[in-house]
């Protein structure tokens, strides 16, 4: 009898690497099969179209594993793994659906062309309304159907709600409604002339949008519309997220999966693919919070830490001067720099509130025929009518920022919140927490980053940056006395979520004493992260252009 030899993996990488080709072809079509059956897509349209685009991203996870397996280092394969994965993030999600995207996109746009004053009578090109159009902010909400229908099993009355849905379909039979139609009528429009011009928002930032208008400038240089610069804008603003960050994992040894895990969750590369100024300001977030990882503090570190400080209070002040203090948290023995911390702080707030009330006369100065500008939140807020409440009564705003809390789960289960609140993805809700779990444990067996005084001034200022947060929200945004916090978003914790990260390690090296090694950590990070953000990126362009379905019966 013939002895059965086991299966071995060609020894050659090129039929290695085809092998590996060869499966992700096969887990292309059955995902496309899967698609196509579950969502009903040959309704739609042809079969070959989602099988064709599932196998070339299959293949594409392939070759950009290939480039990966051949990098060195961490920040490297971090970055390639970050701009690669924000790609598919930048396309998957739809036109002018990232918070304020819409204000952003004509600020950015404006800069692109040049325009560096604000100017409410200077109005857009046609296209530009069309895209503006076609695509209102928050597209779900927009969309979104409340009713009464009838059961088609009993013929019972039922009340129906579409909210979360970005596709229905009313009847069995109707016509489905989805971000497709956006598309058309954009195409459709795009060289009529515009029924109402499109005028400059009320947005008077320059610096957080040039990488974006560097990028609109490039996709206008090849002869791209308004749609075009969109998506050129957003590679822009990808590019400087991506820079950052990996100049971030440069500049310490410590916790860099951590690091590199909060940096790939889906949220983050949601807004550092986008056109909001989010994308570099989370970006700087995260570069501050490595340098105080760092074990030696020199001349230079210290101007990147106020660089990135001083950034961050151009594009969101008074808030972010908290992080100036932070200096002086960094040890003696690992201080290098030339002067004083102390000093260095004094003058880092200076400097910030310097920036701040430049940026804000640079805005007044500049701005020209704006029409009164309304209170955001309309005219239930005031935000000196709600400071005087707040202080007057301390205890009931604590128990309304406690309830806030409680009611949105701390916001850790809203790590898969997309759009403007309008698009929950429960099951990126649902792994979020355990990938910043994961993070931890890989950092676990690593000796401490953080000493006790480091990381107890870390664990308040998260909890300050936190409570600040939740009181800029309920003073500028919440109905005075309302029992709840407006506007809230999990995307405004993501530092704090990245600090009380960190502040994890060591105890979960003490109830679990892990022993992986560092080397094999970081080696790990990159394809664990990495495939979290791939599964972001996909589950988002599925709930925009595939399903679920929701059917109104009527």
């Amino acid at each position: 009898m013939k002895e059965n030899k086991p299966f071995r993996i060609p020894a050659h990488p090129a039929l290695r690497w085809g092998l590996v080709a060869a499966v992700a072809v096969v887990v292309g079509v059955l995902w496309a099969y899967y698609w196509r059956v579950f969502f009903y897509l040959d309704s739609r349209g042809s079969p070959l179209v989602p099988t064709l685009g599932c196998v070339a991203l299959c293949l594409g996870v392939v070759a950009a594993a290939a480039v990966l397996r051949r990098l060195r280092t961490l920040p490297a394969k971090g970055a390639v793994c970050l701009l690669l994965c924000g790609i598919l993030f930048c396309f998957a999600n739809p036109p002018l659906q990232t918070p304020d995207e819409t204000d952003h996109y004509l600020r950015t746009y404006a800069i692109s062309t040049g325009r560096f004053d604000f100017d409410y009578n200077r109005t857009y090109p046609d296209d530009v309304a069309a895209l503006v159009s076609a695509f209102p902010g928050g597209w779900v909400n927009a969309h979104t159907s409340v009713g009464v229908g009838t059961d088609p099993d009993t013929g019972e009355e039922k009340p129906y709600d579409s909210a979360g849905y970005a596709l229905k379909q009313v009847g069995s039979d109707g016509a489905i409604q989805s971000i497709a139609d956006s598309f058309a009528d954009y195409f459709a429009h795009r060289d009529t002339p515009a029924e109402e011009p499109v005028h400059e928002p009320v947005s008077f930032l320059i610096l957080p949008f040039l990488p974006g208008a560097v990028g609109m400038a490039l996709a206008r240089l090849v002869g791209l519309g308004a749609l075009g610069c969109l998506y050129g804008g957003r590679l822009g603003n990808l590019l400087a997220y991506t820079a950052l960050c990996w100049l971030a994992l440069r500049q310490t040894r410590r916790c860099r999966p951590v690091l590199l895990g909060v940096m790939l969750l889906p949220l983050s590369l949601f807004m550092g693919a986008s056109l909001s100024y989010d994308a570099t300001l989370l970006a700087c977030y995260y570069l501050m919070i490595a340098l105080l990882l760092r074990e030696n503090w020199t001349t230079k570190t210290a101007v990147l830490y106020l660089a990135a400080c001083l950034y961050v209070n151009v594009a969101k002040p008074y808030l972010n001067l908290l992080w100036v203090v932070l200096l002086l948290l960094v040890p003696l023995r690992t201080w290098q720099a030339r002067g004083r911390r102390w000093w260095w702080s004094l003058g880092g707030l200076a400097g910030a509130w310097a920036v701040i009330m430049a940026t804000e006369t640079y805005a007044r100065v500049l701005r020209a025929n704006y029409p009164v500008i309304a209170r955001q939140g309309g005219e239930a807020v005031n935000g000196g009518q709600q400071l005087a409440f707040l202080l007057a009564n301390p205890l009931r705003s604590v128990a309304t920022f406690w309830g806030t809390l409680c009611e949105n789960e701390f916001f850790l289960g809203q790590l898969g919140v997309f759009g403007w609140k309008d698009m929950p993805i429960q099951a990126l809700n649902l792994v979020g927490p355990v990938f910043l779990l994961v993070a931890a444990l890989l950092c676990a067996p690593q000796p401490a980053a953080l000493d006790r005084r480091r990381g107890a001034g870390l664990g308040v200022f998260a909890v300050v940056y936190a409570l600040g947060a939740i009181a800029a929200m309920y003073i500028t945004y919440t109905p005075v006395a309302m029992v709840r916090v407006v506007g809230l978003q999990a995307r405004y914790f993501l530092p704090v979520f990245l600090i009380f990260t960190l502040l994890a390690v060591p105890v979960l090296r003490r109830m679990l004493a892990p022993s992986v090694p560092a080397d094999r950590a970081e080696r790990w990070a990159v394809p664990l992260f990495g495939a979290h953000a791939l599964f972001g990126a996909v589950l988002l362009f599925q709930h925009y252009f595939v399903g679920p379905l929701y059917t109104i019966q009527l």
